[in-house]
């Protein structure tokens, strides 16, 4: 064996299957054991770790569940973490829980944790090292060049210096003071808004509307075009912005469908991140914030999507505490780290009092915006809650979109602003639309929803419930208004006593008679007054006597004023319009007892 030449020790190969990462599995057993039952033993290790420095999955899910329960108040005990644990469907990642008891007892003294929490900083630094350095040589071997490792050192030097200088404990908690100098320096009211002019950098926006508004189609395509530095809403274009879509809602088909239809494709996504269905835990909970802002730093995202943000959540929709609790694990971080959001939510039951569930949704967004379709294609994105006020208060939007059968084309469909020429006229399917079928009927604006809907049902015209009781309502409330010009007194409406004269007629004066009494006054009777126009001839019937427009009231068949007749009226005020034509009908008997009893 002389001729053997032996191969030193550290020259040999170091990535053999005996290199391990490295990590201190006993510091992180006993700093998961201590923070179970010592609610300042955690305070002081998160001083100086997070959950990022843990490497054991166990020891870092029992780091998230008793950092929730600390923000929660709630009290620690290896059996109230399991609990937690329990609720969250993750037993088996603790043991089934013997992970739990073995931790809790072997504990340590809370005032020991700190040593072994440097400990875990220490080697959690030298492995981020170890991963870098396994990077670099994965990417010498897939050729990369020069400047792309430059890039890749860079990157890990500026993670490093971030966490050096944002940290934990002091440092951590005293980077949120606000520099007096470069704060009164930053003109806020020159930012730049996102594309779209929806939001500004950084902020939280909810967008609500019902579920046939089409709430993803919009927003899809817009945070896809801000991924793509494409214009939208009419803005102009700008850089490509990450955006990270975290979806819950919509199929893959439908996703593929959708995005294909805009436009987009392989090679044509930009900076857009999208989590179909992701395995997160709720974000109302400290375990879920953590995982996006996980998948936030991942992707880099200065932009985050929730749709919808109620898939999202573990607790009752319609409690305060559920959204305190969302915005305390998850929308103050993104807020913190000056990533902007935006969550989907959908309509309450009454649409006047917006998105459904608990007030406490508004309190903390910037903004809030309804999206209401109108019919045809028209939709009307309006800003109902603002803390800034910056950037418009509505979109008037047309969603644009061509079908093959059932499938829709690719690039055909996109969301453009409505010019003024289109706002002019009516969208079919609009409140303004139906006004205007329901006048063409002939019906009075005084008419109420049963009518409204027979009518139009009659005459095949389709028509939403609620679209129908808002075009009663404004009709009603035209009907209601002061005419601009006081039409000229009418004959036989003058008070009684006044000469006919004096009203430019010649009928005689209505008098009120008493119960019982002839309606014609003592004296020679006047001429029987000519029979009215039998319906469904046209107006054949010939009168004694015919004004100069032709026009009779149809209940009397005394002449009407012309002036009044040009305005739509067929009868006198005085007269009791019982065919019901009356343009602002008035409350008459409608038997003849009613009328003589009156």
């Amino acid at each position: 064996m002389d001729n053997v030449r032996r191969i030193p020790h550290p020259t040999a190969d170091q990535d053999g299957l005996t290199r391990t990462t490295p990590f201190d599995a006993e510091a992180e057993d006993f700093v998961g054991g201590v923070i179970m039952h010592d609610r300042t033993a955690y305070l002081e290790c998160a001083r100086i770790i997070d959950r990022d420095d843990i490497y054991q999955p166990g020891i870092r899910l029992i780091w998230d569940v008793v950092g929730g329960m600390v923000a929660e108040n709630k009290q620690l005990h290896p059996v109230t973490v399991r609990a937690e644990i329990e609720k969250l469907k993750r037993l088996r990642e603790v043991d089934g829980g013997h992970l739990l008891i073995r931790l809790g007892a072997q504990t340590i003294p809370g005032v020991m944790a700190p040593a072994f929490a440097e400990r875990i900083a220490d080697i959690a630094k030298v492995r981020r090292h170890d991963e870098h350095a396994t990077r670099i040589k994965a990417a010498i071997l897939t050729g990369a060049t020069a400047e792309e490792l430059d890039k890749l050192d860079a990157d890990f030097r500026q993670y490093e210096e971030r966490r050096s200088t944002v940290g934990h404990g002091p440092s951590h908690l005293t980077g949120a003071f606000v520099d007096w100098e470069p704060f009164f320096a930053t003109d806020f009211g020159q930012i730049q808004l996102l594309p779209g002019q929806l939001m500004a950098p950084g902020q939280q926006i909810t967008v609500v509307g019902d579920g046939k508004a089409g709430k993803s189609l919009l927003v899809q395509e817009w945070l896809w075009r801000m991924a793509t530095g494409q214009s939208f809403l009419g803005d102009r274009p700008q850089p490509q912005i990450p955006v990270l879509y975290v979806d819950a809602e919509n199929g893959q088909q439908d996703i593929q469908e959708r995005f294909l239809s805009y436009g987009a494709g392989p090679g044509r996504m930009g900076l857009l991140t999208y989590a179909s269905f992701p395995p997160i835990r709720p974000l109302d909970t400290a375990g879920g914030g953590a995982d996006l802002m996980a998948m936030v730093s991942e992707a880099e995202a200065q932009v985050v999507c929730l749709d919808t943000v109620s898939r999202f959540i573990s607790g009752p929709e319609n409690d305060a505490d559920t959204w305190l609790a969302l915005y305390r694990h998850t929308l103050l971080p993104l807020k913190r780290a000056g990533i902007a959001s935006v969550r989907l939510d959908h309509m309450g039951k009454d649409g006047e009092r917006g998105a459904r569930g608990s007030s406490a949704k508004t309190q903390d967004v910037d903004h809030v915006w309804e999206l209401r379709a109108q019919g045809g294609g028209t939709l009307v994105l309006k800003r109902t809650h603002t803390r800034t006020g910056i950037g418009p208060d509505q979109f008037v939007i047309v969603r644009q979109a061509r079908k093959d059968g059932n499938r829709y084309l690719p690039g055909a469909t996109r969301h453009v602003l409505m010019e003024y020429e289109q706002m002019q006229e009516s969208a079919e399917g609009s409140v303004e639309w139906l006004i205007k079928k329901i006048d063409g009927l002939g019906l009075p604006d005084d008419a109420g929803n049963p009518r409204t809907k027979a009518a139009l049902a009659q005459a095949g015209i389709p028509a939403r419930k609620e679209k129908i009781e808002a075009a009663v309502r404004a009709r009603k409330n035209r009907a209601n208004r002061v005419p601009h010009e006081v039409p000229p007194p009418l004959p036989g409406t003058g008070s009684p006593g006044d000469s006919p004269n004096d009203h430019g007629g010649t009928a005689k004066p209505q008098v009120k008679h008493s119960p019982g009494t002839p309606g014609e006054p003592t004296g020679n009777p006047g001429s029987p007054p000519p029979s009215p126009p039998k319906r469904g001839e046209g107006g054949k019937g010939t009168p004694a006597t015919s004004p100069s427009d032709g026009r009779l009231c149809t209940v009397c068949s005394r002449p009407i004023d012309p002036d009044w007749a040009r305005r739509g009226y067929d009868t006198h005020l005085g007269c009791d319009p019982a065919t019901g034509s009356h343009p602002d009908r008035p409350q008459h008997p409608t038997t003849n007892h009613e009328r003589h009893s009156a």
